[in-house]
């Protein structure tokens, strides 16, 4: 899963400053002013954060936007806050059946560009976080979905969205080893040479199955991982630089695996 990411604003300004000019640049870097709430070390899903998406309406203007899809169907404050934990991510492989998910599938696909993301490795009771990355240290481009909602009660509207996932690489399964779920899994990370594809209309089952085929993990070898300062409980780092730096656990350090 993805709940926990790091998306420092430069990172998620990378896809805007390739695509535009120095003027709209500057234009983007003004709309978002204060911008520097975008700065994320550690952002953790359950708390909602906004982040900065590419939607395939304005594919190279980012839009901040709210981490848990809403769809436009949530009648009210309550079933927002009932509703919304559940859809932080997207399992790709079911993305077009789910009623949270399917209207999103077909017309509202969006990309996020972050630095990495955490995730949480169980030993011997206790958990320990890592965090992933790309070898290169190139920004991750995450699939996603995007929603708008109207709050009914103030006719205030959302911007929001979710992560698609998919089943986890060899590394993910070192890491990911939660017993009490079925698999491990990851974030769907898209190559940046095929990620626009992501973003391409749906016209008919050709186009669809185009979109299928990109949910797949990415190799294991194009990540890295090291363990990282606890993010929750009453040792969490905090949004702080120091959440990503490398922390090691002498119980990890010392086990017999190589990952470790």
């Amino acid at each position: 899963m993805c709940y926990d990411a790091k998306a420092l604003l430069e990172t998620q300004l990378k896809r805007a400053k390739k695509y535009n000019d120095a003027e709209w640049q500057k234009e983007i870097e003004e709309d978002l002013i204060p911008f520097e709430k975008y700065n994320l070390f550690h952002a953790a899903g359950f708390s909602h954060p906004q982040l900065l998406i590419y939607p395939d309406n304005q594919p190279f203007r980012p839009t901040p936007s709210t981490w848990g899809l809403l769809p436009h169907w949530v009648k009210d404050d309550k079933q927002r806050m009932d509703f919304w934990n559940r859809t932080l991510n997207a399992r790709g492989e079911t993305i077009f059946e789910k009623p949270a998910f399917r209207t999103a599938a077909k017309s509202s696909r969006c990309l996020i560009y972050m630095d990495g993301f955490y995730e949480h490795h169980h030993f011997k009771g206790k958990t320990y976080p890592f965090f992933i990355q790309r070898a290169d240290k190139a920004p991750m481009i995450m699939a996603g979905l995007w929603s708008k909602w109207k709050n009914p009660a103030n006719l205030e509207e959302w911007h929001t969205f979710a992560i698609v996932t998919t089943k986890g690489n060899s590394l993910m399964e070192e890491i990911h080893n939660n017993p009490k779920l079925a698999e491990p899994r990851m974030p769907l990370i898209l190559p940046e040479a095929i990620a626009d594809q992501w973003l391409q209309p749906i016209e008919n089952e050709l186009d669809k199955q185009v979109i299928q085929d990109l949910i797949l993990p990415l190799p294991a070898n194009e990540l890295v991982a090291h363990t990282v300062r606890k993010l929750r409980g009453k040792e969490a780092t905090g949004n702080l630089p120091k959440a990503s730096e490398k922390y090691d656990y002498f119980e990890l350090v010392n086990k017999d695996q190589t990952l470790f």
